[in-house]
């Protein structure tokens, strides 16, 4: 097997290399990557792709840290300021003042607002000509929520998506590029000023007039990294899971047609686009005490890669996992990972998925692939960019 740098932005440009690590998972389930002239700081790291192996690293948040060294290969520096780069308690003080603007229950009184949105984002597209669904679709559900949980107004959400765009595309080795998240920052600085005088219901707001237990209140650096946060993880990774599973429903019709006879299968067709799809295809920590996995001695201060996309294709976990099913169950998927650090947004995540898949069956008959795909020059953040397709309507 020809090795793959999964430091390097580029060796993802076709897509994530499921051959390389259906290998790995055979042969070497815990690897010791070497650098390359890619691999950021010249430092080695774990890669970890078993679904069993992936699971344990994740529900061990005190050998495996996020705070040491950040959560992906490039060593992080604003570890101790973003939700997912601390470690307990902090870690649990800082989600505790998000955690009830993604409860279910708050998260369902958005459905008949983003249902509207989706129509209206459906009107606008071509029947019978080719577009590429992810700027016309795939990305605007996701945007435009996010823009309302956090109280963006609607008319910046195109500039903001292009900078997350940018930065997730600069292939310089980090998820997100520095120069962009600055951009980003910018912003974020200038809300933050506008929550703080003129409040309202959104989660921004919230933290921005939050106070921990001890009585202080997150300083701008702090909610500066909310919101480098929150708002491409809202808008970038429930983008690709609508634009992956469309084109699986291209490749499976009969999974399409499946769906459309039987409604009741949606809450599971949902959790099987994010298997499908994992848009966040890996995670790093750092190991925090010397440890064993599989039989590899790892060191305390190692890097140690667990990769979600390996695992949901893990054969070990799930029968025939490259086949796309609707009806999959049990799926216990780690597309929104597990453990302390479970996705915060999963509940929208889900919501959106359903609602765009529910309008697209009501609306469209089916959808032809036109043209080439292009897919992301990121390692961590792996999704279509082009996703060319013609659309028939239902009569």
């Amino acid at each position: 097997m020809e090795l793959v740098d999964l430091s390097y932005s580029r060796s993802f440009l076709r897509g994530f290399p499921q051959d390389f690590f259906r290998w790995l998972r055979d042969e070497h389930p815990v690897w010791w990557h070497e650098p390359t002239v890619q691999t950021p700081g010249g430092i080695g790291f774990w890669v970890v792709s078993r679904y069993d192996d992936v699971v344990s690293v994740f529900k061990d948040a005190e050998t495996y840290s996020s705070e040491l060294g950040g959560v992906q290969i490039f060593d992080g520096k604003g570890a101790g300021y973003q939700l997912n780069q601390t470690d307990d308690p902090k870690h649990r003080r800082l989600r505790s003042l998000v955690n009830t603007g993604f409860t279910p229950r708050m998260i369902g009184r958005l459905e008949d607002d983003l249902r509207r949105r989706a129509v209206r984002i459906l009107e606008e597209v071509p029947r019978g000509e080719v577009f590429n669904f992810v700027p016309v679709v795939a990305r605007e559900l996701p945007l435009q929520a996010i823009c309302a949980v956090l109280g963006v107004p609607q008319e910046d959400r195109a500039e903001l998506s292009d900078i997350v765009d940018l930065a997730v595309s600069a292939g310089d080795g980090q998820t997100m590029s520095v120069e962009h998240l600055k951009l980003l920052g910018a912003y974020a600085d200038k809300l933050v000023e506008r929550k703080r005088r003129d409040p309202s219901d959104d989660i921004l707001s919230v933290i921005v007039h939050a106070r921990l237990d001890d009585g202080a209140q997150l300083d701008n650096r702090e909610l500066r990294a909310f919101f480098n946060l929150l708002f491409p993880a809202g808008a970038e990774t429930t983008r690709s899971a609508i634009a992956s599973g469309l084109l699986a429903f291209i490749n499976n019709p009969h999974e399409w047609e499946r769906l459309r006879s039987d409604s009741a299968l949606m809450k599971t067709a949902v959790d099987e686009i994010v298997r499908w799809a994992s848009p966040s295809v890996y995670k790093r920590r750092t190991a925090s005490r010397d440890a064993e996995l599989r039989g590899q001695t790892i060191r305390r201060g190692d890097k140690v890669t667990i990769w979600e996309m390996s695992a949901n294709r893990d054969e070990r976990e799930f029968p025939e996992p490259f086949k796309f099913d609707v009806g999959r169950n049990p799926n216990d998927h780690v597309g929104f990972g597990l453990g302390t650090h479970f996705c915060l947004g999963s509940n929208l995540a889900r919501l959106e998925i359903r609602i765009m898949f529910e309008e697209l069956l009501r609306l469209f008959d089916s959808f032809d692939l036109a043209g080439e795909l292009q897919w992301t020059n990121n390692n961590r953040l792996v999704g279509l960019t082009h996703l060319p397709v013609i659309a028939h309507a239902r009569t």
